[in-house]
């Protein structure tokens, strides 16, 4: 691990390409897409942040993300996830979260991470990225869930299954990539066609 070298306070996330079919093999890992607001979450001492994927504030909006982030047993971390409020049935709504009525319930999917306890791990591999996750969060508070990940060595069976559950998609990520800020092949993001996210960008009110 790399010593940690943070010049300035927001790291610019990784974004999954897009594709119509998600990739198999075993290189490949692959996750639940939720619905919700992607998060850069930072902890350091005597201060916490959450921003957008733009770089915005959203610190004060969240507070159940917030009490889980200063209760973790870790001096200082960046962990990237996804902020989201569940509907009835359990699954995570945007129009729940976009109503602000909710925010006090929202919590965090985190499904990497980038900085801990003052170690860069950006170099490090996917896989050991995620087993570092899970052991912070084994026992994290409410606010944050770790997100698991899947081996399944057929993407499409995984793909299917998600839109079966009515989900949003999963992503599909390279058991040795790194995380790199910005546009990355190494991760595949495949929407469920059904899914009121994609219904959302067939209108055209929500960007990719």
């Amino acid at each position: 691990m790399l010593p940690c070298a943070f010049p300035v306070d927001f790291i610019e996330p990784c974004l999954p390409a897009t594709a119509y079919e998600p990739p198999s093999g075993e290189q490949w890992l692959h996750e639940i897409m939720h619905d919700g607001c992607r998060l850069i979450v930072r902890k350091e001492p005597g201060r916490i942040t959450l921003y957008s994927p733009a770089g915005n504030n959203l610190t004060e909006r969240f507070p159940l993300i917030v009490e889980a982030l200063a209760n973790l047993r870790s001096r200082s971390c960046i962990l990237d996830g996804e902020a989201v409020a569940c509907g009835d049935d359990g699954i995570p709504s945007f129009g729940h979260l976009q109503s602000r009525r909710f925010d006090e319930s929202v919590f965090l999917y985190a499904f990497d991470l980038i900085e801990f306890d003052g170690a860069d791990l950006r170099r490090d591999p996917l896989t050991k990225l995620k087993a570092t996750l899970e052991y912070l969060l084994a026992q994290a508070a409410p606010g944050i869930c770790f997100n698991r990940h899947f081996k399944e060595s057929d993407g499409s069976l995984f793909f299917q299954q998600a839109c079966e559950l009515g989900l949003e998609g999963i992503v599909s990520k390279r058991c040795d990539s790194r995380y790199i800020s910005g546009r990355s092949l190494h991760w595949i993001k495949v929407r469920n066609p059904n899914s009121l996210a994609a219904r959302r960008l067939e209108a055209g009110s929500l960007s990719s």
